[in-house]
């Protein structure tokens, strides 16, 4: 059985730099959830942990076992997903965040694991059109953002952006990034399952963030090119913001995405750009 393009969007409605990295043994994993301060921990492809203002936001949350989902149809390297295991346990990921912020539903942003696992009453933020699909799940604190929210002191605010380009992008349905703002911290914005597009440049313009969370991977098809980052975006994301930290996510994990953490280290250095951080799964990178 293979995931077909169909069945991924019928999912929906979508020390480098200034910055420290804390590696930890795997046999003390769920110890990793204690770690404080303003963070990004990379749990694994787009899943992070995300402790910002004193809260601790659980980001498109993928729970499945290794090999659990079939591959991606008409799509490079068929096999099995995920690739790899997780680096904690479903339960102490949800044990050590509070709300949960979904950028899309495709199965690799949220999955039946996670959908089964969250607690029915937990804050969720998400894109409209994706509202109906998590209250006919039972959850009863869905909260489109529209564009904005408060919530315990943070401002959330919802952005564009376009999962591929052309008529493929166009089929790969909504998708959204966040910016995470309070007064004395730094800004950050998640780009989401974007390609390098008018919407990220124009939050980077707008928002100015001090650090960008983007998804790479250069997922694809047999056809239609990436659908999110390649090299050549991240490298137009580096110009377009570069007194910002830029962490790279979404490598490694699902079948269809063909560009490596190897393979972005090198284009970087390639391209004259050393100043992103690509963490490893279980990596805690602090933004201060």
């Amino acid at each position: 059985m293979t995931i077909t393009r169909r069945d991924l969007l019928k999912s929906t409605a979508s020390t480098v730099a200034g910055m420290t990295v804390f590696r930890t043994e795997a046999s003390a994993q769920d110890n990793r959830t204690t770690a404080g301060g303003t963070s990004i921990q990379l749990v694994r492809h787009a899943t992070c942990i995300i402790r910002y203002g004193g809260k601790t936001l659980l980001l498109d949350p993928m729970l499945s076992e290794p090999g659990a989902m079939p591959a991606i149809a008409n799509s490079p390297n068929p096999r099995r997903n995920p690739l790899v295991s997780l680096t904690l346990t479903p339960p102490a990921i949800v044990a050590a965040t509070e709300a949960t912020l979904v950028t899309h539903t495709h199965f690799d942003h949220w999955d039946a694991p996670a959908a089964g696992l969250l607690p029915r009453a937990r804050t969720v933020f998400v894109q409209p059109p994706d509202k109906k699909k998590l209250d006919d799940a039972g959850f009863t604190d869905v909260r489109p953002l529209t564009p904005s929210v408060e919530w315990e002191s943070l401002t959330l605010t919802r952005v564009g952006g376009q999962h591929g380009r052309g008529e493929t992008g166009q089929r790969m349905g909504p998708v959204s990034g966040y910016v995470l703002k309070k007064t004395g911290l730094p800004t950050l914005y998640i780009a989401g399952d974007s390609v390098w597009c008018p919407e990220v440049e124009d939050a980077i313009r707008t928002h100015k963030p001090d650090v960008i969370l983007v998804n790479a991977g250069a997922a694809q098809f047999l056809e239609g090119g990436p659908i999110t980052m390649d090299v050549d975006d991240i490298v137009n994301v580096t110009r377009a913001a570069p007194a910002a930290r830029i962490v790279a996510v979404h490598m490694d994990a699902i079948n269809h995405c063909v560009l490596t953490r190897d393979g972005l280290r090198s284009g970087l250095t390639k391209a004259g750009v050393s100043a992103v951080v690509i963490p490893r799964d279980g990596d805690v990178v602090s933004l201060t």
